[in-house]
Formats: C-alpha cells, sequence, structure tokens
C-alpha cells in the first residue's frame, strides 16, 4: 500500500502539520492551486513583546487574485523586509541576533516562494528525522479542469497511490465513497493534542527529541 499525502506549503506551521511526514510515503505540496491571501502559506503568527500573537508575513510581490502558488514571487527587497520584520518578535529577533541557525534558514529566501517553502518544509522534516519524500503538484501537469477532491484524486493516481491520509479538516472536503471507487482507502489523522505554535518558535525553544515524540503520539489515523 502506498499512502499519500497532499498539502498545500505552510509557512513554519505547526508541529502538527509533520504528523504527514510520519504517516504518508509521499507527501505532495499542493502548489498548483489558487494562493490563498488568508491562509498559512506566506504567514505565520508569533508572540510580540506585549505578549500577543501577530503575523510576520513573507515579503511577496504583488499579485493577481488567481496566482497559483507556484507562481508566487519574492518582493525584490524580500530579505530586508522580513529582518526588519522579525525584529518586532522578541524570539526572532534574539535567534537572529545570535546567528541561530533557523533564522539563518529563515532568511534565506532563495530563488522563489514556494521553492523556499517546500525546501524549508524539508529541512524541518529532516531534523525531526522523517526522510519521507516531498514533491511538488505543479510537476504533474494536472488537467486545470480538475478542481477540489477530483484534482487531488489525480494526483494520488499519478503516484499509484492506495490510500490517502489528510488532516482531519479534510472530512469536510472528501466523500470517502468516491475515493473508494478510485481504489484509494481515505484516512484522516485525529485531532491534534499538541501545541499550535510555528514549529519555528519550538525549534528555537525545545529539544528535537520531545518534540518529535508528540508528533508521533498525536499521529493516529482514524477512518
Amino acid at each position: 500500500m502506498t499512502t499519500v499525502a497532499v498539502m498545500q506549503p505552510y509557512f513554519v506551521p505547526y508541529a502538527g502539520y509533520f504528523r504527514l511526514f510520519s504517516r504518508a510515503d509521499v507527501v505532495v505540496m499542493f502548489d498548483c492551486v489558487q494562493f490563498p491571501r488568508r491562509g498559512w502559506v506566506h504567514r505565520n503568527r508569533f508572540e510580540t513583546a506585549a505578549h500577543e500573537l501577530d503575523w510576520l508575513t513573507l515579503p511577496l510581490e504583488r499579485c493577481d487574485r488567481d496566482t497559483r502558488i507556484a507562481d508566487l514571487r519574492f518582493a525584490s527587497d524580500g530579505v530586508a523586509r522580513l529582518t526588519a520584520a522579525i525584529g518586532r518578535f522578541p524570539l526572532l529577533r534574539r535567534a537572529h541576533a545570535d546567528h541561530h541557525p533557523w533564522m539563518r534558514r529563515t532568511l534565506d529566501l532563495g530563488s522563489d516562494p514556494t521553492t523556499y517553502l517546500c525546501e524549508f518544509i524539508a529541512s524541518i522534516a529532516g531534523h525531526l528525522r522523517y526522510g519521507t519524500p516531498l514533491v511538488r503538484s505543479s510537476t504533474f501537469e494536472i488537467d486545470p479542469a480538475l478542481k477540489g477532491q477530483d484534482r487531488v484524486l489525480a494526483i494520488v493516481e499519478r503516484l499509484g497511490g492506495t490510500a490517502y491520509v489528510n488532516p482531519p479538516g479534510g472530512r469536510e472536503l472528501y466523500d470517502a465513497s468516491a475515493f473508494a471507487q478510485r481504489g484509494v482507502d481515505l484516512r484522516f489523522l485525529s485531532p491534534y493534542g499538541g501545541a499550535f505554535d510555528s514549529i519555528l518558535t519550538r525549534l528555537l525553544t525545545e529539544d528535537v527529541a520531545p518534540l518529535r515524540a508528540e508528533i508521533e503520539r498525536e499521529a493516529l489515523l482514524v477512518a
């Protein structure tokens, strides 16, 4: 059985995101869809000096509403803008001043946002000792007319998947009978009982062993 997970690439997501790497044989970064401006692809929340959560947002070029995640671009002054924004968050500011490796990685924007996000996620997964392959859905040339569940199924079939695992929120998006008709066993992760802080916050403040143990403990599959 080959288990596939399909998820949008998020900016330093919470630890529960990495349960997909624990339970799937391949994780697909769903970058062939419209960029969700109010989502978690380009931003995450960190604690300010006032002990309130606020957004740290990646510096993107302006784009049309229908731009795909795969087609996002960084602003020309992206590194300077992100460095300045980090100064609003004490933990990140201190880690940056101390030249912490994860802060250097955060500021290494590279060529484009999607490559940055995918490589950052892969490096965190590797640090958590998950060697699960990561691929981008935009490389599959899926029929653009396919939407939602049908698009996901096409990706799973392209990879020869016989099972699909998704976070619990996917229950509202997917029909188990439609997956079964295509020979795919639909599974869901149980609701996450761990912390929802950005994984970056936790990498800067916790050891990797208990963090991975939490992920494994919470990576329960339910029908």
